[in-house]
């Protein structure tokens, strides 16, 4: 069973940018899809971004397209999140899973990596 460990979140203003990677361990990343959620206090886990491991094909959710960009690279076994023109209501925990096919199944987690946008 692989392992997903997230980093690279921190502290950041708003309007600026930061990228978020997920390493991939115990093994290579054969699940259909990577994808990214959040979880901001008070609120439910929502959906981020998803990207199909080999095609590398995108998809967004509204509140973050024009911004955020996610990409994998294969080779090193990681995928990434990069944010770009950062706001306050993108502070959050940011969760990194294992998808299938569909994107409604994800199988393995990562422990999260928190991102809080300052004003």
């Amino acid at each position: 069973q692989v392992q997903l460990v997230e980093s690279g979140g921190g502290l950041v203003q708003t309007g600026e940018s930061l990228t978020l990677s997920c390493a991939v361990s115990g093994g290579t990343f054969t699940n259909y899809r990577m994808g990214w959620f959040r979880q901001a206090p008070g609120k439910d886990r929502e959906f981020v971004a998803t990207i199909s491991w080999r095609l590398g094909q995108p998809l967004y959710a509204d509140s973050v397209k024009g911004r955020f960009s996610i990409s994998r690279d294969a080779a090193k076994n990681t995928g990434y999140l990069r944010m770009n023109s950062l706001k306050p209501e993108d502070t959050a925990v940011y969760f990194c899973g294992a998808g299938d096919i569909t994107g409604k199944r994800y199988s393995t987690w990562g422990q999260g990596s928190q991102v809080t946008v300052s004003s």
